[in-house]
């Protein structure tokens, strides 16, 4: 898509949205945009595209949302689906019990979601420019002004307009820093290490996890050979663009397991700093902020790349609503009002997971695993846990009185079969339109915007279900 510089009152807008990052967050949200008939450009800094694969944790919520757009299947052949978690010790974090098509953690490298989602993005209409670096921007009114340099010796700058930004271009957000939006916080670990590796010795139980005096060491597998590691040494203070010593990383991994499981070929490395921040508010004006711009925290429970997916799914819907009419001003605002909380909810779980990896002494590390494994043994605590860090537990706030299943995530109930109908809800959730889920035998007229269906069990609740998967309105007959 070719994008018009120095946009006019006359010329309008050169899109409807512009995203900034080419990351999953952005990714999705142009996709879904693009989806719903929204002109929708992505501006990404890197004039290439990057394997950088730092996030590789999908969880169950994060698959039902790629199940809503038909990406789910695919995903899952490019990893290893892991039923359990590990925190400490002996410490494991049970998913089978979640109630839903996809029960477990998936472990695949970022770029493989990130192709999945370009590709959707692409066919679906969207456009990508690499190579553009935002530079600054003014909103007014009407639309938003976006200074953008692109890549190459001597090329000119140039001006965007859009009716709307989103910022999801990360930690080192320019979205953030042109609007002067704060990012409170402090940093937590610095220096840890990330790399794909080879292992002549699979660990007993993946993922494997363990803390000790020296720091710590993370292991999952791709189930392609390869296994992301993740270590950190107590006391390191490198800067995040020195390079990873690959003896380092043995003497790290020795440390926390006894043994470095035959470690080798080491096809990528990296380094960073672990930060907890959140900005107060995800919206400014014409402005929103997605993903690491909004919100960052330690990698503890891998949830990181799908918060900021869930941001994408929550927010994508509402502006395309009030880009064609179907909302208004209050539904932009519920985006901040809906996931904020999750975000801090994000930096609270996460970061409490990380200090409690940080115990110092035997003795202080023997209490957290005893007690830790003590917390766990209780059924409810289980479950609490699993439903968190899952995504399957995430509801929104619902106004005074309303039906107890109103802001919960709806479950992929099954449907009466039709011939050319969907036979499950995610399945119909991929008409990107409100789903209205009736008893068998009910009727309605038709409404536009709305794909009707009927659920195949005896159930007599009617449950209006939002594009992004969460319940609206639910009433019994």
């Amino acid at each position: 898509m070719s994008l018009r510089t120095e946009p006019t009152a006359e010329t309008g807008p050169t899109a409807d949205v512009l995203v900034v990052g080419a990351g999953p967050t952005g990714l999705l949200l142009a996709g879904d945009l693009a989806a719903a008939g929204v002109r929708v450009v992505v501006l990404e800094k890197r004039a290439e595209e990057s394997n950088l694969t730092r996030a590789f944790a999908v969880h169950a919520r994060t698959l039902e949302v790629f199940d809503a757009r038909a990406l789910a299947e695919q995903l899952i052949g490019t990893g290893t689906f892991l039923a359990r978690l590990r925190l400490f010790g002996r410490t494991d974090i049970d998913l089978t019990g979640l109630g839903t098509r996809f029960p477990g953690v998936l472990i695949t490298p970022q770029y493989e979601t990130e192709r999945l989602l370009e590709e959707r993005a692409l066919k679906e209409g969207a456009g990508i420019r690499r190579g553009a670096r935002v530079t600054g921007l003014r909103q007014d009114a009407e639309g938003v002004d976006v200074d953008v340099q692109p890549a190459g010796e001597g090329a000119a700058p140039t001006t965007v307009r859009a009716r709307y930004v989103i910022g999801a271009d990360g930690v080192h957000s320019a979205v953030r820093e042109a609007i002067g939006m704060p990012f409170p916080g402090r940093s937590v670990l610095r220096s840890v290490m990330l790399a794909d590796v080879r292992l002549d010795t699979e660990p007993g139980r993946v993922p494997a996890f363990n803390g000790v005096a020296e720091g710590f060491a993370f292991i999952a597998p791709f189930g392609d050979g390869w296994y992301r590691l993740i270590a950190w040494e107590r006391g390191s203070d490198l800067p995040s663009g020195a390079p990873v010593d690959f003896d380092t990383l043995r003497s790290v991994t020795r440390a926390a397991f006894g043994t470095d499981f035959g470690m080798r070929e080491p096809r990528w490395t990296s380094r960073f700093h672990s930060d907890e921040r959140q900005v107060p508010r995800y919206r400014d004006g014409r402005v929103f902020l997605a993903g690491d711009a909004a919100h960052v925290h330690s990698p503890a429970g891998g949830l990181g790349m799908n918060a900021g997916i869930q941001d994408a799914a929550n927010l994508g819907w509402k502006l395309a609503a009030v880009l064609q009419g179907r909302g208004d001003d209050r539904l932009l605002d519920s985006y901040h009002d809906e996931r904020h909380p999750v975000g801090k909810a994000v930096l609270r779980a996460s970061g409490a997971l990380v200090r409690t990896v940080l115990a110092t002494t035997p003795l202080t590390r023997g209490v957290r695993n005893a007690a830790a494994g003590a917390a766990f043994l209780a059924p409810f605590a289980l479950r609490r846990a699993a439903l968190f860090i899952s995504g399957i537990g995430i509801h929104y706030p619902a106004p005074p009185g309303a039906h107890p299943l109103t802001g919960r995530r709806a479950p992929d109930l099954p449907l009466a079969e039709t011939e050319d109908g969907p036979g499950r809800l995610y399945e119909a959730l991929r008409a990107g339109t409100y789903v209205r889920v009736l008893p068998r035998g009910a009727r309605v007229k038709d409404e536009a915007g709305v794909t009707t269906v009927t659920r195949a069990d005896a159930e007599t609740i009617t449950l209006l279900v939002r594009p992004d998967g969460y319940v609206e309105q639910a009433f019994d007959r």
